[in-house]
């Protein structure tokens, strides 16, 4: 099975395993699971769960909100039926459950980018303060978010050996040419028509800026977790996860980051008007 079919496998299987309660809340069952991720060991798989579980306390979110124990019972042959234990997954809970997996697995490899992103994708499809928002508002609510994570990025990345402005320098190129198929920082500049002085997120629309959240986040997550040590393998790590996301963005159809459309108005353009606004309700 080539790379490309196991991608579009898993991703149309995990989201036929999906089911809906009473209330229409989504939730995924964990025996289902666990075969679609190539864990044929229940106990093995349980094992993953509850790295899951510490990774879901680690992060100060309530553990019960995403991993419900549930008995269910399940036929055995012949009408008869027997109880087994399962775990109620939320889709954050399933994201933690691939990070925490074994990484030879294919399928796992390629689950680890999908569910990173569309965790994301649902947390703010599920924000309606979010979804009410303009392009401008989501721009400045994201460019901040990007601004908050790159500098756990730095720091994560400092930790690695990337210790000097120029190791950075190179370290952050390495990301954007993973992302934007081979293009460095220049080469985005040149071909969005920015000049040298304008900063590059700065000139991002929503999509474009999730885009790079994802790459800031999942990298600062793997560096921690793989405990990368040196330059070369913070960067080489850099440019996997840039080129993991966009691979995921053309399998879910989207446009390149590279070839989506520069806003006509700056994240400091936004700042200084939404600053104007503030000050004349207060005049």
């Amino acid at each position: 099975m080539t790379e490309k079919s196991i991608v579009k496998q898993h991703h149309t299987t995990f989201e036929s395993i999906r089911q809906k309660d009473e209330s229409d809340h989504e939730f995924w069952s964990a025996r289902a699971l666990a075969p679609l991720l190539e864990y044929q060991d229940w106990r093995n798989f349980l094992q993953v769960v509850n790295k899951a579980r510490q990774a879901c306390e680690q992060s100060g979110r309530r553990v019960v909100d995403h991993f419900g124990d549930v008995t269910k019972m399940v036929d055995i042959g012949s009408g008869a039926k027997r109880p087994v234990s399962d775990v109620r997954l939320s889709r954050y809970a399933c994201y933690l459950i691939v990070q925490n997996g074994d990484p030879a697995k294919p399928v796992i490899a390629n689950g680890q980018t999908y569910f990173a992103i569309q965790t994301r994708r649902q947390e703010l499809t599920d924000s309606s303060r979010f979804a009410q928002l303009s392009e401008d508002e989501k721009r400045l609510a994201i460019r901040s978010e990007l601004a908050a994570h790159n500098k756990q990025l730095a720091a994560t990345a400092k930790d690695a050996g990337v210790e000097t402005t120029l190791d950075y320098a190179i370290f952050q190129d390495h990301g954007y040419k993973g992302l934007y198929g081979g293009l460095g920082a220049k080469d985005i500049h040149a071909c969005k028509g920015l000049k040298k002085s304008q900063k590059i997120l700065d000139h991002m629309g929503s999509t474009e800026l999730a885009a790079n959240l994802f790459r800031a986040t999942q990298t600062e997550e793997k560096l921690r977790r793989d405990s990368v040590r040196g330059k070369v393998q913070a960067n080489q790590t850099h440019f996997d996860v840039g080129r993991k996301v966009r691979q995921t963005i053309k399998e879910l159809g989207g446009t390149m980051p590279e070839s989506l459309p520069v806003p006509d108005a700056s994240i400091q353009q936004l700042e200084s008007a939404r600053k104007k606004q503030l000050k004349k309700k207060t005049d």
